[in-house]
């Protein structure tokens, strides 16, 4: 009869270990997914940044601009003037 019980135990262990393997496997599985998709997710995030710095307004072509844009208005300024005084 402790033979039966014995037998029981080392099976139930058993069933349990493996299952319990099974999910330890499992979970580690979905974790190496989630730093695989976060790694992923890191390098399309790191060329948004690039492609965003990279698109901004340099401040020199932005101080010629607006030396351009100014001198444009002091013309319009000036012939603006230039029609009061007749």
């Amino acid at each position: 009869m402790s033979e039966n019980y014995q037998t029981f135990f080392n099976i139930s262990v058993t069933l349990i270990g493996f299952l319990g393997g099974w999910v330890l496997n499992s979970l580690k599985s979905s974790i190496d997914a989630l730093h695989k998709a976060d790694a992923d997710l890191t390098i399309k995030v790191q060329y948004v940044e690039v492609l965003v710095a990279g698109s901004y307004v340099k401040r020199d072509d932005l101080d010629k601009l607006s030396s351009a844009l100014f001198a444009k208005l002091d013309k319009i300024e000036a012939k603006l003037d230039s029609k009061v005084d007749k």
